[in-house]
């Protein structure tokens, strides 16, 4: 998927857990087979091309377009499964894969963990006995800086933004660029969701804050393009010094 994965686990190591992060591992790596759009063999890059039908590829892909379905509705279209015009459910399918990495470790008995995609994130539990996680933000205009801290148990957070890709996030009205803010950071219980949300919220631009303020269980935080910020009220986190 064109990203670095990595597991967190405060829980004591067990044979079913050292398991699970084994089983968890391959479940990425399967994913990137069914998924990536830098493969060409893989499933959704044969769809794409019209090589396969749906019914054709592994179950996982169906479920994941018809998330990508539910998340455009609810992103009033601002989320797009072809936000290009061809097929590429990459905003979803990176935080979907990590939520369920993270139910395999939870089902295996580890309740305090952290898996991180690409910098996007699924807590579990705690950071140590009555010490919640605690995530950096990093500011996208001040290499090496911070622009918040996210405290919190049991949650998901996710940021978009141009800082370290670039412009990849697309408009899926205009299929142009999207003139987002510098990043939106997005929190939220599961990271499916959270990261698509925090995906949309970028490529809507001015509207992402009215949008997430009227969402039930998510917070945001953006930074603009000139350094303001905002950030719904509720958001679980503190300000860095300016």
């Amino acid at each position: 998927m064109g990203t670095v994965f990595s597991f967190d686990v405060r829980d004591t190591r067990t044979p079913a857990i050292e398991a699970a992060v084994h089983d968890a591992v391959a479940w990425l790596h399967h994913v990137d087979e069914v998924f990536s759009t830098y493969r060409s063999d893989s499933a959704i890059s044969r769809l794409a091309r019209g090589e396969i039908g749906l019914d054709d590829c592994p179950a996982e892909v169906r479920e994941v377009l018809d998330l990508c379905e539910r998340v455009g509705t609810a992103t009033r279209g601002w989320f797009s499964a072809t936000p290009g015009g061809t097929l590429d459910p990459s905003g979803l399918v990176k935080g979907w894969a990590v939520e369920r990495a993270g139910q395999l470790l939870r089902a295996a008995g580890a309740h305090h963990t952290c898996v991180n995609g690409g910098g996007d994130l699924q807590l579990s539990g705690e950071a140590a006995p009555g010490i919640p996680w605690r995530v950096g933000i990093a500011h996208p205009l001040r290499p090496g800086e911070l622009c918040a801290v996210v405290t919190g148990r049991d949650l998901a957070v996710a940021t978009s933004g141009s800082a370290e890709r670039g412009p990849h996030i697309l408009d899926p009205h205009t299929r142009a660029p999207a003139a987002g803010p510098a990043s939106v950071t997005v929190v939220g219980p599961g990271l499916t969701t959270t990261d698509a949300y925090a995906t949309a919220a970028f490529a809507m631009g001015a509207g992402a804050q009215d949008w997430l303020e009227g969402l039930d269980g998510y917070e945001g935080l953006a930074i603009t393009g000139d350094g303001e910020t905002w950030r719904t009220p509720g958001f679980p986190g503190t300000s860095c010094a300016a």
